[in-house]
């Protein structure tokens, strides 16, 4: 795969020959207004355009129904306190047993994940997991069967063989096929390294449970972080004694301060809770944007973690202002939350140094969806870097994370990196194909793409599509965040070294600070010198 795609090198020859009177940003966005008109059926007749709005109008009122399902569905588990071993003290503490002698676990992530991570009692993990695949079902199943069908109804009435072929046309990848064809790339690049991943996993998983036939998805990263600590030496809750939530946070924005040439200054404006955090963010004394960060959970909140924009920048008017929404803990945190915080602040960056546009349809993050992921993939890399860590990771004592722990770190990532790769590649099926193939039998399709993408076991009569948020926001466009990483991996090798001003300051330039004012593979281009390829990628999987 590279990104010499035939259809952006169409679209970039249609702005040499600019209208007279329009600049390039001017005929860009013409050329989008046009093309978006047309995708709503502008150009059709008045009945054919009421009904692809009365469609449009469907099709979100079914999502937001799918959404708040998910949202109103947590559920809870109550097991003996004696399930809770293995898991870290100060969790066991913030989870104290009920007058019924019992202790409440939670499907929000902030129990799942610890649960998962360290939890001995398989059956916790089983009741847990089960419980967490089954959100918002049987809710949302009579509710995605019809968002399925009204989005093959538009893609059917604007004149798109499905609606993966709408879905793309304004995006990297550009077709249905394109989208097909990189999934079996995916599939080839991590195979070998999975296989060899899993067997590994799976030995390990008998030495606890000899009669285990599988290892399932409430094995998986319990087994990852036992055999992280077994095979390099990682202990996580070692780990978690460096990275306190302050000092994480301070980290990062000096680490982003650095990189991108900018600073932080807290304001005390009104926001929508008192948890909320806000900053203006400066360069050269002058104030470029805001952002409010609400990073800690609480009952009714959102619970996930993503960058949602507030005012979008618009050059000389308006100052981008964006915020991010987290549920990470008050205290010590794990150093994969440590790097989705990163992830999701290269999102928050993204739209404020792209937030100096002309046009607001290219403001921030407004680029193609199956890039927008890429700057913040890439913005992980910095949470495995010793001298970046070192800066904030110090435990009680003052002591910096040692260099050999992250050394082994890094070692330890890398081994399961290929299957969970598989996982990935399991979502992107399942919200390709039930777009694309719209089955009877949600439960049984869904089945089938997991068992063929990965050899890790999906908990049997669970329903985990009723509770894949994605699937209303991304569509059967999941592909995008491999697709992305294959573009991440490939701008790393753009830096001289992660705190290199020079890369960084092109980056910035070349990357971000364009927003959506070029297509995609141009920003890429322009700051490899070349198209991107899979070759990163393949490396990255230890293929």
């Amino acid at each position: 795969m590279d990104g010499s795609d035939g259809g952006c090198r169409a679209r970039r020859g249609l702005r040499r020959n600019l209208p007279e009177g329009l600049d390039a940003d001017a005929a860009r966005v013409r050329d989008h207004l046009l093309r978006d008109f047309r995708r709503g059926g502008a150009d059709r007749d008045e009945a054919t355009r009421a009904r692809a709005q009365e469609l449009a109008a469907r099709d979100t009122d079914l999502g937001l129904a799918f959404s708040r399902n998910i949202r109103e569905g947590r559920r809870e588990i109550r097991v003996a306190p004696e399930a809770l071993a293995g898991l870290p003290g100060d969790f066991v503490a913030q989870h104290p047993v009920g007058d019924d002698g019992l202790v409440a676990l939670s499907t929000d992530a902030t129990d799942v994940m610890p649960v998962n991570s360290y939890a001995t009692d398989r059956g916790t993990r089983l009741a847990l997991t089960a419980a967490r695949a089954d959100l918002a079902w049987p809710e949302n199943d009579g509710v995605l069967a019809e968002l399925l069908d009204v989005r093959q109804q538009r893609a059917d009435l604007l004149g798109y063989g499905n609606w993966s072929d709408y879905e793309t046309e304004d995006r990297m990848a550009g077709s249905s096929a394109r989208v097909a064809s990189f999934l079996d790339e995916v599939d080839e690049a991590s195979a070998a390294a999975s296989a060899r991943e899993y067997e590994l996993l799976l030995a390990r998983l008998r030495e606890e449970v000899p009669e285990a036939e599988a290892v399932t998805t409430a094995d998986q990263q319990y087994l990852l972080t036992r055999m992280h600590a077994e095979r390099f030496t990682v202990d996580s809750q070692e780990v978690r004694s460096y990275l306190s939530f302050e000092r994480v946070l301070g980290g990062l924005l000096a680490t982003t301060g650095r990189l991108f040439g900018i600073g932080y200054e807290p304001v005390d404006v009104r926001t929508w809770h008192e948890d909320v955090r806000s900053y203006d963010v400066v360069r050269d004394g002058a104030r470029i944007g805001r952002i409010h960060l609400d990073l800690h959970p609480r009952d009714g909140k959102f619970n996930h973690a993503a960058c949602f924009g507030i005012a979008p920048g618009v050059r000389g008017r308006v100052l981008p202002e964006a915020a991010l929404v987290c549920n990470f803990p008050t205290g010590l945190m794990e150093h994969r939350q440590v790097q989705t915080f990163f992830h999701e602040f290269g999102h928050l960056v993204h739209e404020i140094l792209g937030g100096d546009q002309e046009w607001v349809a290219f403001s921030g993050v407004a680029t193609e969806w199956d890039f927008v992921e890429a700057p913040s993939q890439m913005l992980e890399e910095w949470v495995w870097d010793v001298e970046v860590l070192q800066a904030f990771a110090v435990n009680d004592a003052g002591q910096p994370i040692p260099a050999g722990l992250v050394e082994r770190m890094r070692e330890a990532d890398a081994f399961g990196r290929a299957l969970l790769v598989r996982t990935q590649l399991g979502h992107a099926r399942v919200s390709y194909h039930l777009h694309i193939d719209r089955p009877a039998d949600l439960a049984a399709a869904t089945d089938h793409w997991y068992d063929v993408s990965t050899p890790v076991a999906k908990l049997a009569g669970t329903h985990s599509y009723a509770g894949f948020g994605h699937l209303t926001g991304y569509g059967s466009c999941y592909y995008t965040y491999q697709w992305s990483l294959v573009i991440a991996r490939d701008l790393l090798t753009g830096f001289s070294g992660l705190l290199d001003p020079e890369s960084a300051a092109r980056y910035r330039r070349e990357i971000l600070e364009p927003g959506g004012s070029r297509d995609a593979a141009d920003l890429v281009e322009s700051f490899l010198g070349r198209p991107f390829t899979v070759d990163a990628y393949r490396e990255f999987l230890g293929s």
